[in-house]
């Protein structure tokens, strides 16, 4: 398989442009060259083969050669609204999220987050890990990281047609049986909290306005490991696998 790279690809010139950061891994990683063969994706969908034609410090000019086809992307549009997770947490999350389909990342921040967010630095890496992961699993498509939200802002402004709230089997409230929400959507948000839970009034906002309260087993998973296990088996009740 060739190797693929983030581009500003120009179909109606028939070239594409890297920037300097896949251009320095393209040469001084991958040690490829002007001549060499790969494959261009403009994070919105498109995919094509491409030929280098020549390498600056400051990116990479290509010549386009065919259009690909990128692998499927999911029908349900899916936002997975996650609460911030300390250190390398999050950067899983945004890895994984990416390879499982996802439209789009909003972190959240919540009553018990215990990871600020400063403005601008971890949504910028939060990106890079996207564009990475998407590269690896072969997406032409790179989902939008957000800024980060708060949690009373994101609940006010979310207008998915399936909404779910994901909470702890030990939750005070009975949770709603996967068939509930078997029937495939244009588009889902998957509202996961932080490492110490939602509050209980986070918790009841969220079902106030429209979400559906879910719990995945009898044990309490990792809230890292809950992004991954969630899209799973959503996309495994809406057949979109």
């Amino acid at each position: 398989m060739l190797p693929r790279f983030l581009a500003a690809i120009d179909p109606w010139s028939g070239t594409a442009r890297l920037a300097e950061d896949e251009a320095h891994h393209l040469a001084q990683v991958l040690r490829l060259r002007a001549g060499d063969d790969v494959a261009v994706f403009d994070g919105a969908g498109r995919e094509f083969r491409a030929r280098v034609e020549a390498i600056t410090r400051d990116g990479a000019s290509l010549r386009l050669i065919e259009e690909q086809a990128p692998a499927p992307e999911p029908f349900v549009r899916v936002t997975l609204a996650q609460a911030a997770l300390k250190g390398e947490k999050m950067d899983d999350v945004v890895r994984d999220a990416t390879m499982m389909g996802v439209a789009s990342i909003e972190p959240l921040v919540t009553e018990h987050t215990a990871a600020p967010l400063k403005a601008g630095r971890a949504p910028e890496r939060w990106r890079r890990i996207a564009v990475a992961s998407a590269k690896q699993c072969r997406r032409a498509v790179v989902p939008r990281v957000g800024e980060g939200t708060a949690f009373a802002e994101w609940i006010a402004r979310d207008r998915s047609i399936v909404r779910v709230v994901l909470v702890e089997p030990s939750a005070e409230l009975d949770g709603a049986p996967l068939a509930s929400i078997a029937d495939r959507p244009e588009s889902a948000t998957i509202l996961i909290g932080p490492e110490g839970g939602w509050s209980a009034g986070e918790l009841a906002s969220a079902i106030a306005s429209g979400y559906v309260p879910i719990t995945l087993g009898r044990r309490t998973l990792r809230a890292d490991a809950m992004p991954i296990v969630a899209l799973g088996v959503l996309q495994y009740v809406w057949r979109d696998l």
